[in-house]
């Protein structure tokens, strides 16, 4: 008897197989624009290596079997190790082979290591975002370190520049490559560092590089496993920053206790924990009191990849969707092809097309770090991208997953995951009101600003009515900017910094459906059907 009962078409496959960076045509043309292509072959191979299902796989692998914590060893020893399934081990290891954790801080860095490292940032990003976690805090930490970490510890930098990755458990300078974490936060304070609790005692003298003991506790300690963490405690002198190893220089276990590993809504393959200290000894980084200073310039680098890995799975769910639509069918016709489901596939188009190209300038900004206006550039710009490019994601990627339909909801598709791995960028590091503080500190005590950002904007005045209209109402707001509209004023710097970029590197029809669809607020018009196909052929590689 024949007990079929019907046949399966019109079911589009699933995107794998596909070269992440060169189906990327902005952003290919972002890394050559912004001084980076010498580094295209490579992110070709990357991109290749990492589109492929079996890539793809580890991804799905390291979120279906989280870290556990072994606190204890089979003899009742207190052991506070984490456990990885084998898939997360080997997406760090090509993190680190790619050098994502340390490129720009190599003694001999390439011209424009920030843009390279960006992009091979945003490329591993699309396939599991959890494993970026230890290499941005790394990457992030490694400059404080190679200023601050006293003599009796300089042997930690050189496995901090290796290329390898090595999650075993031995003393520093044993290893062949090192991670380095965070722990900032208590469950009274949060983003208020300065109600901190955990106290700082020095073993013997005071000041930056000399041995203290900590006590206290951690309610978000980021990546336990590291082999250091960078930790704020208060001492005599106020808040300060310590520098507090697994391992001791002896081989002895730190005085550290992991309590239990958070449960979140996303972030799944990556650990993160709550902490007890009971005198562990932790290495001053500068001087007593400078605490939050020494973080905000850890913060910086971490906050600019938290828009960049934003970006990065906006990009991926948007891939997803356009390869989905060219395959399935509705009425006879390609769904790419039905009028309403372009304009929209066209206006996701259009926003990754600004945020690509701002976020390379951004990263090249922070390449030139030995310019002040670039230096300045930097510091406006990346709490700004990382509020609207980290808030936007969310709603973006639920877009994403209704040009699917039933089956983009459902665990088979990447997109429930990329979604549930949203919010974590627009919360850790600083949520939305935290970083348009930050801009609206920068544009209040930064002297200069508004001559920076006139140096920026004015160089396409004239070219766009919605930009000039723009930037003349916001140049009004900062002459007294106001915390209740802060928003509004960080929303429209964005817009208006991805507008130069648009209308400086696209061709004019393009340039000016991104300013008609970002800058007019009365909504944008149906784009021309040849602007259409052309931005279509872009987001897809063609």
């Amino acid at each position: 008897m024949d007990w079929k009962t019907h046949s399966v078409f019109n079911q589009p496959r699933p995107l794998a197989n596909s070269n992440l960076f060169l189906s990327d045509t902005p952003l290919r043309e972002a890394v050559q624009r912004e001084g980076a292509g010498w580094d295209s072959d490579l992110l070709a191979s990357v991109g290749q290596q990492l589109g492929s299902a079996e890539s793809l796989e580890l991804g799905r692998l390291a979120n279906g079997y989280p870290p556990e914590l072994l606190r204890y060893d089979p003899c009742g020893e207190r052991l506070d190790e984490v456990r990885f399934h084998p898939a997360w081990h080997l997406l760090m290891q090509g993190l680190c082979a790619n050098r994502v954790h340390n490129l720009p801080w190599l003694e001999r860095a390439p011209e424009a290591a920030f843009v390279a490292r960006a992009a091979r940032f945003m490329l591993h990003a699309q396939v599991e975002a959890g494993s970026l976690c230890p290499v941005t805090m790394t990457f992030g930490a490694i400059p404080l370190l190679q200023k601050y970490l006293p003599t009796s510890l300089q042997d930690w930098l050189k496995p901090l520049l290796s290329d390898r990755y090595d999650p075993h458990v031995q003393v520093a300078p044993l290893k062949k490559g090192l991670l380095i974490g965070m722990g900032m936060t208590e469950k009274q304070g949060g983003t208020d560092v300065l109600s901190n609790t955990t106290r700082a005692e020095p073993t013997a003298s005071r000041g930056s590089g000399e041995c203290y003991q900590l006590t206290g506790h951690k309610w978000f300690f980021s990546v336990p496993q590291s082999d250091a963490h960078l930790v704020l405690a208060q001492a005599k002198g106020g808040l300060s920053c310590f520098f507090l190893p697994r391992l001791l220089p002896g081989g002895e276990k730190n005085a550290l206790h992991i309590e239990r590993l958070k449960e979140k809504l996303g972030n799944r393959s990556n650990a993160s924990a709550e902490v007890e200290f009971f005198g562990a000894s932790g290495w001053l980084i500068g001087e007593e009191g400078e605490g939050v200073r020494q973080i905000l310039k850890m913060g910086g680098y971490t906050r600019f990849d938290c828009a960049l890995g934003s970006h990065a799975m906006m990009r991926r769910a948007f891939s997803i969707a356009l390869y989905h639509a060219h395959q399935r069918q509705v009425l006879g016709k390609n769904l790419v092809d039905q009028p309403l489901m372009r304009q929209l596939l066209c206006s996701q188009a259009l926003v990754l097309e600004g945020q690509t190209a701002l976020l390379m300038r951004l990263a090249r900004a922070w390449s030139r770090g030995e310019n002040e206006q670039e230096k300045i550039f930097s510091r406006l710009f990346t709490p700004a991208a990382k509020y609207t490019v980290c808030k936007r994601g969310i709603g973006f990627v639920a877009e994403s997953m209704e040009v699917l339909g039933g089956i983009g909801y459902c665990e088979e598709s990447e997109l429930p995951r990329l979604y549930r791995e949203m919010p974590v960028n627009s919360i850790w590091e600083g949520s939305g009101n935290v970083m348009c503080l930050d801009v609206l500190r920068v544009l209040t005590k930064q002297p200069g600003i508004v001559d920076v950002l006139s140096a920026e904007f004015d160089g396409v005045k004239g070219q766009n009515r919605h930009f000039d209209s723009l930037w003349r109402q916001i140049k009004l707001r900062l002459a007294k900017p106001q915390e209740a509209q802060a928003h509004s004023l960080c929303e429209g710097l964005f817009a208006l910094a991805c507008g130069v970029q648009v209308m400086t590197s696209l061709e004019p029809g393009m340039a000016d459906a991104w300013c008609r669809q970002m800058l007019d607020r009365r909504g944008h018009s149906r784009l021309a059907e040849p602007v259409a196909e052309r931005l279509l052929l872009r987001a897809g590689g063609g």
